[in-house]
């Protein structure tokens, strides 16, 4: 069975949700199969309730996102979010997971299925070795929505980038 956690912030989801997570987990564990890893994170906020749904397969991560009124509707539309993703790149999956079964999975419904991606542009960059507030100094002067970077202090690559909360992150590489 595929691992699932919950986690809630400002909140306590009944026992009938955590079911329900379960539930709809159990119609994307077919593809992913039972070694898969699922993170499930409920936010309640002001206005909407926020399901971010995180699920990890032989190094692949998909992940979506949604908010509702309550968190059982979130939970539904990021389940769907994650299907559409999966059914978009279908193809490409069944190479990367080396995984057939996915005409089971995503069902006889037309698809439409990107074949290439398309680079428009591709940017060289000098990098010099910088600690975070640096890069995100550098993020904020260039105006842009994330910036990669040497870490000095790790001398490793890594990716500040502007959150949606208005808060700033740092992507760090992990060894699989």
């Amino acid at each position: 069975m595929m691992k699932i956690t919950i986690t809630c912030r400002k909140c306590s989801p009944r026992e009938s949700f955590k079911e329900r997570v379960h539930t709809k987990l159990a119609k994307v564990e077919r593809f992913f199969g039972e070694d898969a890893e699922a993170q499930v994170t409920v936010t309640v906020e002001k206005s909407a309730q926020i399901v971010e749904l995180t699920v990890m397969k032989d190094g692949m991560i998909f992940r979506a996102e949604e908010a509702a009124q309550n968190m059982n509707d979130a939970l539904d539309s990021c389940v769907n979010s994650l299907i559409r993703q999966i059914r978009k790149n279908k193809t490409r999956l069944e190479k990367k997971l080396h995984r057939s079964g996915f005409d089971q999975f995503v069902g006889d419904e037309p698809i439409t299925e990107e074949f290439d991606f398309e680079i428009v542009r591709t940017k060289t960059i000098s990098m010099k070795p910088q600690d975070v507030e640096e890069a995100i100094l550098q993020m904020n002067m260039l105006n842009h929505q994330f910036y990669m970077f040497l870490n000095s202090s790790t001398e490793k690559f890594n990716v500040v980038y502007i959150r949606k909360d208005g808060g700033y992150g740092v992507i760090e590489p992990e060894s699989v």
